[in-house]
């Protein structure tokens, strides 16, 4: 924490979607996805929340990083393209980052970059799903983190991982930046409604969604033997 305030920068602006893109524009938010799938210490990066706001900006980001195609599937396809190899790497790295060191993992003790109960979790979520949950863990905060890394503990077979991998970020990808780009254009054309104007409560509501999974699954009490 001191070498952010060292840096002027606040934990906050680490969970705000927009920090990335005014600091770093489309190729931090490639690295940031990155980062969240495939080093464990990414969990509290805004993944979803990125990749929608990414879709509202989506030809600005293109037209600073590359060039102004002046054509908005051109400049999603980009953005696509991209921010998916990103993420798809970013799996494989934990998957092998979990195949090579997974046990010492589960003997770490928490630090605040790593908490012990997040991989535990993402390991319960897995355990359940089966390999299903590569894909549903891309639309889960803090399991899609830990996902790949457990896959990699267990061992599971690499080209089912690489299957559910790829398939998993293709549709996560897409599905995030195809709704921040239309909507955007839906409410502007339709109401005359901006939603860069509101986009910290875009980006809540976003997180509220997308962890709604996680919270309910902590909080929810286990059942009893006579419910079994």
């Amino acid at each position: 924490m001191k070498f952010l305030h060292l840096l002027g920068i606040e934990f906050k602006d680490l969970l705000d979607p927009t920090f990335y893109i005014n600091n770093g524009g489309m190729w931090m938010v490639i690295f940031i996805v990155f980062a969240e799938t495939g080093l464990f210490a990414g969990f509290f990066l805004p993944g979803d929340a990125l990749l929608f706001v990414t879709g509202i900006f989506s030809d600005d980001l293109v037209k600073a990083a590359l060039f102004d195609s002046d054509n908005q599937w051109v400049n999603l396809g980009i953005l696509w393209s991209l921010i998916t190899t990103a993420g798809i790497l970013g799996n494989f790295v934990g998957y092998w980052f979990g195949k090579k060191s997974g046990p010492f993992l589960y003997e770490r003790k928490d630090s605040f970059f790593f908490k012990r109960k997040h991989l535990i979790h993402a390991r319960n979520f897995y355990e359940k799903n089966g390999g299903f949950a590569i894909v549903v863990a891309r639309f889960v905060p803090f399991v899609r983190t830990f996902a790949p890394i457990v896959a990699g503990i267990v061992q599971m077979d690499w080209k089912k991982f690489t299957f559910y991998n790829i398939t998993g970020c293709m549709l996560w990808v897409a599905s995030m930046l195809l709704s921040g780009h239309f909507l955007q254009r839906f409410f502007k054309e339709k109401f005359g409604y901006d939603l860069t104007t509101h986009l910290e409560l875009i980006v809540i509501f976003i997180i509220v969604v997308t962890t709604f999974p996680v919270i309910y699954k902590i909080i929810k009490p286990p059942k009893s033997f006579t419910e079994e």
